[in-house]
């Protein structure tokens, strides 16, 4: 290198640009590259030569040397432990036990808590049979590091490997001392236990369940007990164990294990007795799992009426759950006092506290649909009062305090009022359910509650009442149909049939029914029964008057042919009479039609209904004549499109409908013929340009000629021509492609 070139910035390598930058097709990751330098053992380093001393100063020598090394590496970083042990374990593979434990001694003064370290130090002098080493550095160990549990654990261990029972019991109570894991005490007692020391064993374990007082613990030491057949020591152990937790950390593991220790000793009723004490004295959610054990317990050992109590139990702890996390769910309050009702030796004062606990529960909001269940609780308390304990004072005071509990002013429950007069009826005080029944209808005058009311006079047979009561109801509801009806029927039952009529009359007058063609039926109806058929035409010839529909009159014609059947008539005067009827509908239908134009199609349907009826009744009672004529009449079906449009009044397409044509509406029609040569000039004329409107003129002026006089002699204007035209085109089988229509 030339001196010119001192002092100044090395320029960094040129790299070759990339120009195609593209991956590769093939790509070489680096799992095959690994598998690739493992295949060819391109990472194995062959191993070092193999060093072979032969005399005592090249012995010196290299062991001069590798202390030097690690002295060296000591001196750079004296925390690092590993070079320490390493350093050690050479000098113990030289045979140098004295340097090896001065070069750990040297280590311990730089890290006294390093676990690993006092561990290879003492394995160290356990393997070269320094016992007295051993022990002493077990001993300073664990009384610099008394919670390290693995200096206890291999100390125990290493005297008793020595055969010395005594000094690693020694070691184990100075463990204890310091009050370990459970594991720990565990390992105590498996070592006395090896040594059949089972006195020894039972104190270890007096002390661990003190310093541990889990219920597991307890457990173990029963079953210690049970298990080297000292049962009375066991059972002891149970009950100091329940004396021990008390009433207010009771525990349902601790009594399922204690019945269950019973059980095995043949002794049920001692375990039932210890079941029924747990669940006496443990709240319902903190004794699942004890429940479930007394269950299976009594289905092995127990009687019937035994495991019917405990499914009770369990089924009542359920029903508690559920009204603790949702008082407002009603089902699980109805399911849980039907349980109660159920037993057999129910107890009225807890069903009762139940019941008061239930309605106590009042829905939030003031809406009906809120109350519907919660009204029921309210029904079941005063029906149990009533029917099972007895107490009829107390019934009464239930229905007066749900009577104040519900807002009437909002709503109401005529369920509730109508029960409370049944049960003033059963106790024979009549006149205190009528003031009920009266209370009711002032409060809130429900249909419900006055049908109830009439229906329990009616009973009574108090007549006059009933009529009151139904003249009330009227007032209340003029347009009701069903309650002029039943006052008919009450006035008909009655016998007076006058009364009767002129309840009808005032009912059909109403300016507004809510079902006036079931009370017109009604009327109709009774007159018939009275075997009045004049006034029963002349009530379908009123009731024609106010509408026309097809119903109506197919009733009418189905009257006048059974009336002189039943009357033993000539058989053709009621056929007749019917065919007069069938005939003035059909008239009255079209001549509707005809009022509001012949292709408005609002009553085609019910032209046909009427049409296809009085073909039916021809094909039974007329002869060949008759029923040509009918079938004559039958109108033809014809595929039609129109246009769909939205609310907005956009166009939304077309659709295809089904239509009908009568031959009578046909028949009034002008030449349908002439009107579409007239659309179809008309169209013309407006496509044609203005540079050809003379010569078209010229060319079809003898058409125009003799279109003329038939167009200007149309009893039409022009715009309704065109505009029957345009429905006409809409069709797209106008000339009659149904061929079953045509006729």
């Amino acid at each position: 290198m030339d001196s010119g070139g001192f002092g100044k910035a090395q320029k960094p390598p040129k790299v070759a640009k990339v120009k195609n930058k593209t991956p590769a097709e093939i790509q070489i990751t680096a799992e095959q590259l690994l598998r690739e330098a493992k295949e060819r053992d391109l990472e194995i380093v062959p191993p070092p030569p193999k060093q072979k001393i032969s005399d005592p100063d090249e012995l010196a020598d290299y062991q001069y040397k590798k202390r030097k090394t690690f002295e060296d590496a000591l001196r750079r970083n004296r925390n690092v432990i590993t070079n320490w042990i390493k350093y050690a374990q050479w000098e113990e593979s030289q045979k140098e036990i004295q340097r090896a434990r001065s070069v750990f001694e040297r280590a311990l003064d730089v890290d006294h808590r390093n676990i690993t370290l006092w561990l290879k130090y003492t394995e160290m002098e356990m393997k070269n049979k320094q016992v007295n080493h051993a022990r002493n550095l077990w001993d300073r160990a664990v009384t610099i590091l008394p919670r390290a549990n693995q200096f206890w654990y291999k100390y125990t261990y290493m005297e008793e490997m020595l055969a010395n029972i005594a000094g690693c019991r020694q070691v184990f109570e100075r463990w204890m001392e310091w009050q370990p894991d459970e594991q720990a005490w565990q390992t105590y007692i498996n070592f006395e236990l090896r040594y059949k020391e089972l006195d020894r064993a039972r104190s270890i374990f007096e002390r661990f369940v003190y310093v541990h007082p889990e219920v597991k613990n307890w457990i173990k030491y029963a079953r210690f007990e049970e298990r080297n057949g000292y049962i009375i020591g066991a059972r002891q152990v149970y009950e100091r164990a329940v004396d021990f937790y008390g009433d207010d950390h009771m525990d349902e593991r601790l009594f399922i294990a204690f019945s269950k220790f019973e059980e095995g000793q043949k002794e049920h009723e001692r375990a039932t007795a210890i079941y029924k004490f747990a669940l006496e004295h443990m709240s319902k959610d903190k004794a699942a799992e004890l429940y479930k054990a007394y269950t299976i317990h009594q289905k092995k050992f127990g009687e019937r009426d035994a495991i019917e109590d405990v499914i009770v139990s369990k089924r009542k702890f359920q029903y508690e759950q559920e009204i603790k996390e949702n008082p407002s769910n009603y089902d699980a309050w109805f399911d849980y006092l039907r349980l109660l009702e159920s037993e057999g030796d129910a107890d009225i004062e807890v069903v009762r506290d139940t019941y008061e606990r239930a309605i106590a529960n009042i829905p939030l909001v003031a809406e009906k649909s809120f109350w519907r269940r919660y009204i029921y609780l309210w029904i079941n308390y005063a029906l149990f009062e009533e029917l099972e304990a007895e107490d009829y004072e107390k019934t009464r005071q239930v229905y007066d305090s749900c009577l104040k509990l519900i807002p009437h002013r909002n709503f109401t429950f005529a369920k509730i009022w109508l029960l409370y007069a049944h049960f003033e009826v059963r106790q024979k005080n009549l006149q205190m359910a009528r003031k009920i029944l009266g209370t009711a209808i002032g409060k809130c005058p429900k249909n419900k509650l006055f049908r109830g009311y009439i229906d329990l006079e009616i009973q009574l047979r108090e007549f006059d009442r009933c009529r009151t009561l139904y003249e009330k109801f009227l007032q209340n509801g003029s347009e009701n149909c069903t309650t002029w009806m039943k006052f008919a029927e009450l006035e008909t039952l009655l016998g007076d049939v006058d009364r009767a009529r002129g309840i009808y009359e005032l009912a059909i007058k109403q300016p507004l029914l809510d079902m006036p063609e079931i009370l017109w039926k009604a009327y109709i109806d009774f007159e018939i029964e009275q075997e009045e058929s004049d006034k029963a035409r002349g009530l379908y010839e009123r009731l024609l008057e106010r509408t026309q529909h097809v119903k109506v009159w197919m009733s009418f014609a189905q009257f006048e042919l059974t009336l002189a059947a039943s009357q033993q008539e000539d058989p053709s005067l009621p056929v007749a009479a019917a065919r007069a009827v069938f005939q003035r509908a059909n008239k009255s239908l079209r001549s509707i039609a005809q009022s509001v134009g012949l292709e408005v199609a609002t009553n085609k349907e019910e032209r046909l209904m009427l049409l296809e009826a009085w073909q039916e009744f021809e094909y039974e009672h007329g002869d060949e004549a008759s029923r040509n004529a009918v079938l004559n009449l039958m109108p033809r079906r014809v595929k039609k499109r129109r246009r769909i449009q939205t609310q907005d009044g956009s166009d939304a397409g077309w659709e295809e409908y089904f239509d009908y044509i009568f031959p009578e509406d046909e028949a009034t029609k002008p030449n349908l013929k002439l009107l579409a040569m007239a659309k179809a000039w008309k169209m013309a004329k407006e496509s044609t340009p203005a540079s050809q409107e003379e010569e078209t003129t010229k060319t079809n002026a003898p058409v125009v000629d003799t279109m003329a006089p038939s167009v200007s002699s149309s009893s039409l204007s022009t715009q309704q021509l065109l505009s029957q035209d345009d429905d006409r085109d809409d069709s797209s089988e106008s000339s009659g492609s149904d061929s079953g229509g045509e006729n």
